[in-house]
């Protein structure tokens, strides 16, 4: 997948655990489980914006692009 998510090096920077970024965020461990570990297709640019608030980041320190082959049905 040509789009690494980096959010759990940035919880772990922040020293915020899953929990309690959740919570703050308003969503579920569960799906921030999902999001930590790149199970998602998409993410609401309002929970992006929620997540660089609370973890004072930018969306790129989250998100990275990794130049690859694009696989279209992944």
């Amino acid at each position: 997948m040509p789009i690494v998510v980096n959010l759990g090096v940035m919880m772990a920077k922040r020293k915020i655990r899953g929990k309690e970024l959740a919570a703050k965020i308003g969503i579920t461990e569960q799906n921030l489980s999902l999001l930590r570990n790149s199970k998602v297709k998409g993410i609401r640019f309002s929970t992006l914006e929620k997540i660089c608030y609370i973890l004072e980041c930018q969306p790129g320190d989250i998100l990275e692009f990794v130049q690859g082959d694009l696989n279209p049905d992944a």
